[in-house]
């Protein structure tokens, strides 16, 4: 049984896949449909790893993001939740952590191609 959360969070992305017409939403929508045993769970080691190859972008992870590792350089992270230690790690290093239930509210003014997808 999902979440009312995970519901109501589906269902925004669905609506700014339609909206905008855009594929990352539906890949979205794929990833927070999984049953909680396959839900994606990214530790500060992969986000370091993936802001190294691709400076500048939002990393997006359509999952939890784990404080494991350690994070070095300024990044924009987007994500459905986050544990508070990894928020931590963020905001030390002058990143932005953006909850992705707020990210899909504005699904008009995201530019898909500045959005990498982390699993």
């Amino acid at each position: 049984v999902k979440k009312l959360e995970t519901i109501k969070l589906i269902a925004r992305s669905e609506k700014a896949a339609r909206k905008t017409n855009k594929n990352m939403w539906s890949r979205i929508v794929e990833e927070l449909s999984k049953p909680t045993r396959g839900k994606v769970e990214v530790n500060i080691d992969s986000i370091e790893k993936m802001a190294q190859k691709n400076k500048g972008k939002i990393l997006l992870v359509p999952g939890k993001l784990l404080s494991s590792g350690t994070l070095t350089q300024k990044v924009t992270v987007v994500a459905a939740s986050a544990s508070t230690s990894a928020k931590e790690k963020i905001k030390s290093q002058k990143g932005e952590f953006i909850n992705l239930k707020e990210f899909v509210l504005t699904p008009e003014k995201v530019e898909t191609k500045n959005i990498i997808i982390v699993k």
